[in-house]
């Protein structure tokens, strides 16, 4: 609230004492309350002391009116403030804009939730001391962020923030150069080579920030950071069902550290090379027929189904997928039978599972070495290009550049369309 105050004084008949309250939120609401004299006259004495009174009522007012409880205060903002959606393809994910802050919102924070987690992101002030966050409150840009997922990496280096990285779980996964040496010269602090957090090192580093990933949502390392109060935002990114949902998640990160525009132009590129690589894929007349996928596990063959980000891939690369009309949006599991019957004729085999040789193929099971992709030499895998530690490019790199991967399975099956095109992931199986 804003008080103005409009006094006069006059040492004739009347005085005039008039207080307005004005809002912006209610400009053309505006309240005045007017004190007259008698017709005697005052001095000048009598009224300013009237006028003091009168702005002493007014003053602790006015404290009240602002010290309310900053929910209110945020809440009044949100309920008149403009928003604007920013997010295309992601449905994990949401960011508005408000007047005084913004909203990151996680649609999906984890497999089969319900829950929708509304994040108020502030802009750091120069100098300020920051206490008494409210929950879910994040201030930006984040100087120290942990991250969890191999996945998270190459968002943070496009958008030129890998310095802000104090803390990572299983550092060995990580293939990027850039974020390898950070981690090799100790500025990145290995946060646990098991399957949970090592909580104990992660709060002692005091992050900014923890950019969790979850399963099902039970993880209870999560529960100890909040509670020594260090928020902890959960990353949805991997149950994206299209490749530029997946890879539109570095608007999430843009976010954090305050570079919403340059994250928006990073993907806006990133969106354009896959469109026209599309559309290059569409110009030819001939679908090749593909299988993907392996034995995992007791004769059960999983390969991605029919709406699957993966099928995504090979519908826009313009080939046939042999399961492109089934169901589900995760993998199918399928007996070795009958994935042999229906594919053993597929040209080409992209993706056949951990497997890195046709040796291990044949090790594995020998009727593999019957599939007419294995004996013309069409299978295609991601496996086999690694980081120095071991860690595969693919699965670090893929979901934020799925350009490349559409380019790659484009030059695979049609390489005339591309003649210039270098593979990025994928190689010939040997």
């Amino acid at each position: 609230m804003m008080i103005f105050f409009f006094i006069g004084v006059r040492k004739i008949k009347r005085a005039f004492v008039t207080v307005s309250f004005y809002s912006e939120q209610e400009r053309k609401k505006e309240h005045f309350i007017t004190v007259i004299s008698s017709d005697k006259w005052y001095n000048i004495e009598t009224c300013c002391m009237r006028i003091l009174s009168y702005i002493k009522i007014y003053f602790l007012l006015w404290v009240l009116l602002t010290s309310c409880d900053r929910k209110n205060t945020v809440k009044k903002t949100y309920e008149t403030s403009q928003e604007k959606e920013l997010v295309k393809y992601a449905k994990g994910f949401d960011i508005r804009y408000y007047e005084n802050y913004k909203e990151l919102i996680v649609n999906t924070p984890f497999l089969n939730s319900s829950d929708t987690i509304v994040y108020r992101i502030y802009t750091k002030l120069k100098g300020a001391v920051l206490y008494d966050r409210m929950p879910n409150e994040i201030h930006v840009p984040v100087n120290r962020i942990v991250l969890t997922s191999t996945t998270h990496i190459p968002m943070v280096e496009l958008l030129e923030n890998e310095n802000s990285i104090v803390g990572f779980p299983n550092t060995r996964y990580v293939s990027s150069d850039k974020t390898r040496a950070l981690i090799d010269s100790g500025k990145i602090t290995e946060l646990g080579k098991e399957a949970e957090l090592n909580t104990e090192i992660l709060i002692d580093i005091h992050p900014e920030i923890v950019v969790g990933f979850s399963v099902y949502g039970n993880d209870t390392s999560y529960d100890i950071i909040k509670k020594a109060d260090i928020p902890v935002i959960l990353n949805g990114d991997w149950l994206e069902d299209t490749p530029l949902g997946r890879a539109e998640w570095i608007k999430f990160f843009g976010v954090l550290f305050d570079k919403t525009r340059e994250a928006d132009s990073i993907f806006r590129k990133i969106e354009q090379d896959y469109i026209a690589a599309k559309a290059i894929a569409n110009n030819a007349t001939k679908q090749p027929t593909v299988l993907s996928g392996s034995v995992m596990n007791k004769d059960i063959w999983n390969l991605p189904a029919g709406d699957s980000f993966v099928a995504r891939y090979l519908a826009d690369a313009n080939l046939s997928y042999l399961w492109k009309n089934t169901k589900g949006k995760g993998s199918l599991s399928l007996s070795f039978e009958s994935v042999f019957d229906k594919g053993q004729t597929a040209e080409y085999w992209i993706a056949p599972g951990y497997f890195s040789t046709k040796k291990q193929l044949l090790d594995s099971n020998p009727l593999y070495g019957s599939f007419a992709a294995f004996k013309n030499d069409h299978i295609y895998t991601p496996t086999t290009k690694k980081g120095k530690t071991g860690g595969v490019i693919y699965y670090e790199l893929a979901p934020t550049r799925p350009d490349l991967v559409l380019k790659d399975i484009i030059k695979i099956t049609k390489p005339d369309l591309l003649p210039n095109y270098r593979l990025t992931f994928f190689e010939k199986m040997k």
